[in-house]
């Protein structure tokens, strides 16, 4: 046999083993310990043997969709572990695993019920006056509700990560649930809690080939390359580690921020309460992704605009939407970025 369909061989059984009987990565290095659950939620709070550094505490707030440990995925690549090497007291509200039982939770529940309560919890644990949060995805757009709607809570600084607040135009994703099409009220009285397999095959129908395909042809062109191995495995487990989405939530979602839009025109109502983002006055660091087709980068631009905040800076980094969080430009663009500028403002 040739000698390169030799080394093609290598690789098709290399890839093979990878996917039958290599063991899945360990996830989630970073010390940590509960502070606080409240139904299926958890709040964490990271431990280190270094000393703290800075006064304000800074908690992060995740999405909905899939499980937080892509903020912590592995050493090396994780913006928790940067963040406390870098003497920031860390904690992260995990939204744990919905069941059916949690099919009537709403986005009101999560931004008034719960957020607040991990706010205080975390101030009271630190022992600080103030608060930094950081939303990532979904879990941003959260968070600049929360904070519009808590003017009286010390939150001194607010970083969103590929945040959308805008949805006017929000490519395939507005055709997917464009209201002519997608029945939101027949799908969630349907089915309850969204299944995640759901929500995985609309996010991946964004880029089919890329998405569907892209990684097993990535991981036969590169199977001798054990460190990409190493990544792909771990990104391909967190990939496929979704949970479910509750029924009111996702209605919700389709419906007042997809169909239309209500948060950026200021018609937003959580538990009767208007959601006026001009509220937000704490200094804010909003971060897009300029190939992220999932968060558009003029989706998370927009918020710039309606916000009152004195300080408050916009970045487009040259990632992902999920590569801004997990790989090389992530540990060397992303977690400095944020590291620095969280670090002028949290003393």
């Amino acid at each position: 046999m040739p000698e390169q369909y030799q080394n093609y061989y290598a690789k098709i059984k290399r890839a093979a083993e990878v996917l039958t009987k290599d063991a899945e990565p360990e996830v989630g290095p970073t010390p940590k310990e509960v502070i606080w659950t409240k139904n299926k939620a958890t709040l964490y709070r990271y431990t280190s043997n270094q000393p703290t550094k800075y006064k304000i505490p800074l908690l992060l707030v995740y999405a909905l969709i899939n499980k937080p440990y892509i903020l912590d995925l592995t050493r090396g690549f994780s913006l928790v572990e940067y963040l406390v090497n870098r003497g920031f007291d860390v904690y992260l509200l995990d939204w744990g695993t919905p069941g059916k039982e949690d099919k009537n939770m709403k986005l009101d529940d999560y931004i008034l019920d719960y957020i607040p309560r991990a706010v205080r919890k975390v101030l009271r644990s630190s022992q600080a006056d103030e608060v930094s949060i950081l939303g990532y995805c979904m879990g941003g757009t959260m968070t600049s509700i929360f904070t519009a709607l808590h003017p009286e809570l010390p939150i001194r600084n607010v970083i969103f990560i590929t945040s959308p607040f805008d949805f006017e135009d929000t490519g395939l994703f507005g055709s997917f649930l464009d209201k002519r099409y997608f029945d939101i009220d027949k799908v969630v009285d349907t089915l309850g809690v969204i299944p995640p397999e759901m929500i995985d095959f609309g996010n991946k129908m964004l880029k089919p080939m890329t998405n569907f395909y892209g990684p097993y042809v990535s991981l036969v062109d590169r199977a001798n390359n054990e460190e990409f191995i190493k990544s792909w495995k771990l990104m391909q487990k967190w990939v496929g580690d979704g949970i479910a989405f509750p029924g009111e939530a996702f209605r919700q979602w389709v419906r007042d921020f997809y169909q239309q839009n209500k948060l950026i025109k200021g018609e937003l109502e959580i538990r009767g309460r208007r959601v006026n983002l001009s509220n937000i006055t704490a200094n804010v660091l909003n971060l897009s992704a300029e190939r992220d087709h999932i968060a558009q980068p003029h989706q998370v631009e927009a918020l710039m605009n309606v916000i009152s905040s004195k300080d408050k800076t916009y970045i487009s980094l040259p990632t992902g939407h999920v590569s801004v969080a997990f790989g090389s430009k992530a540990s060397k663009v992303t977690y400095p970025t944020i590291g620095d500028w969280l670090e002028k403002r949290s003393d």
